[in-house]
């Protein structure tokens, strides 16, 4: 609606208001105050419509900053969360050569050493160069694990002796989880807390070299 247009209806109302004397009786007066009214009246729809954009772009502004601190509490949040997951994931014995480790049943911790490392064939004496990873997974045991019970497991492949002087796999697997245990011991893990265990050529691998090894099982409670 343009002013001219507004003015027109509010002469109108005023006409109308003078019942049957006519537009030609309205008072200039009278008109000059409606065109005044009209104005101020105007002036204040527009006053109140800019409090009101302004209200609106403030709550805009409010809202925009609360999504966006949301999205940064919940990003900090993930980030811990994924920082603890990874440190619960891991078991202390990432990065010591010739061994790996894994999660059993129970929550129990597998850590494997392959037989090569440990050994040459036939063999149940450990080979110097092995000491030092064995060195470090005693470090990790007593610093992460104290306490808890520990079973050293032998496994061979599924090759039968003919040479050597063992009667069977499970005898030499045996001799080689008594020696790991033995090693350990020496490096400070409690000795009432560790036993060793035969299995030979049960529980094999994907391929005969890794079927021959020993397995440090550390069990949850």
């Amino acid at each position: 609606m343009n002013k001219r247009f507004g003015t027109a209806l509010l002469i109108g109302a005023v006409c109308a208001g003078a019942l049957l004397g006519g537009c030609k009786n309205v008072k200039k007066a009278d008109y000059d105050a409606a065109v005044q009214e009209n104005t101020r009246l105007r002036e204040r729809v527009a006053s109140l419509q800019d409090k009101v954009a302004q209200s609106n772009q403030q709550v805009l502004a409010a809202q925009t900053e609360k999504d966006r601190a949301l999205a940064d509490q919940r990003a900090q949040y993930m980030s811990q969360l994924d920082a603890e997951r990874e440190k619960a994931s891991r078991s202390g014995f990432e990065g010591i050569p010739g061994v790996s480790s894994s999660y059993g049943a129970g929550g129990s911790v597998i850590v494997a050493v392959a037989g090569d490392v440990l050994f040459d064939s036939g063999k149940t004496d450990l080979k110097n160069s092995s000491q030092a990873s064995l060195d470090r997974v005693a470090q990790v045991i007593q610093s992460q694990y104290a306490g808890q019970s520990i079973r050293v497991e032998g496994y061979t492949d599924s090759d039968p002796i003919r040479k050597s002087k063992w009667r069977s796999n499970e005898h030499l697997s045996m001799e080689r989880a008594l020696a790991v245990e033995e090693y350990l011991v020496k490096r400070g893990v409690q000795n009432n807390s560790i036993y060793s265990a035969a299995f030979g050529p049960s529980n094999p691998k994907g391929t005969k070299k890794d079927s021959r090894r020993v397995e440090i099982v550390i069990l949850n409670g």
